[in-house]
């Protein structure tokens, strides 16, 4: 199926693997090194595309596990990378979707890590029906609280709770409220969570990023009064630092209602 080039092969190899384009590479995967990084037996390091797992450094939970059970799914293997978004990271890092190959078969690493709660969809997928994808495994493992998910650091947390948002600065998380309003200034457009923007939650969007938002059959303006989940690192803005997500890709929002 993978040599046809019909039309017809070619949506349904999109079907059977939505994540990934052509494969830029194989090798054995020798040394896992976190959650989403190995090495292969040639010496290059390899980084999963498109998820967040805990840093085994820090005192987020998670780290040990994340790393083990990559190392149960690639450690020792053939595996088959896949092309993203971007090639390599600014460490020089090759950015992959990865497959382990077992009998000739392959055990997709990202999905298998998410779907057992082990990683989170990243706030960068560069796909649609990658990101449809991998989001609804990571809704399935939330909901059965499988993995991070049991724990309570890893929960989705409140934008009607500002403080509680901030607290969690320079790191990766899931916020979910109601949008109150959405606001241009500047270049900027704000998704605003409450009506102090000098303290309350919001999403930023620069507007010349709006319209791949709209590509992707997500109306910022129209977000107003519904209930949305939004991922990515939290940072201060303004003067009072009030807590914030920038948005640049529309697989970090996520409507909720």
């Amino acid at each position: 199926m993978w040599g046809c080039s019909s039309a017809a092969a070619q949506e349904q190899q999109t079907l059977v693997r939505p994540c990934g384009g052509d494969a830029v590479a194989q090798g054995t995967a020798r040394r896992v090194i976190d959650g989403r990084t190995f090495t292969l037996e040639d010496g290059r390091e390899v980084r999963l595309a498109a998820i967040e797992v805990p840093p085994l450094d820090s005192a987020a939970p998670g780290g040990a596990a994340a790393r083990a059970a990559l190392d149960a799914l690639v450690g020792g293997d053939a595996v088959v990378l896949r092309q993203a978004d971007i090639a390599t990271d600014r460490y020089g890092r090759l950015v992959a979707y990865v497959s382990a190959v077992r009998d000739g078969d392959e055990l997709f690493a990202q999905g298998e890590m998410i779907a057992a709660g082990l990683a989170r969809v990243g706030d960068r997928v560069g796909s649609r029906a990658c990101a449809v994808e991998l989001l609804k495994r990571e809704a399935a493992a939330r909901h059965a609280k499988l993995g991070l998910w049991a724990d309570p650091y890893y929960e989705v947390l409140n934008a009607e709770t500002p403080a509680d948002v901030l607290a969690r600065q320079g790191r990766f998380a899931l916020v979910e409220g109601k949008v109150v309003s959405v606001r241009e200034s500047g270049a900027t457009i704000y998704v605003n969570f409450g009506r102090r923007w000098s303290e309350d939650f919001s999403v930023t969007v620069l507007k010349r990023n709006e319209r791949n938002f709209a590509a992707a059959g997500l109306d910022l303006q129209g977000l107003a009064g519904r209930l949305i989940r939004v991922r990515g690192y939290i940072e201060p803005r303004g003067a009072r630092g009030s807590p914030s997500i920038e948005a640049l890709y529309p697989e970090q929002i996520e409507t909720a209602d």
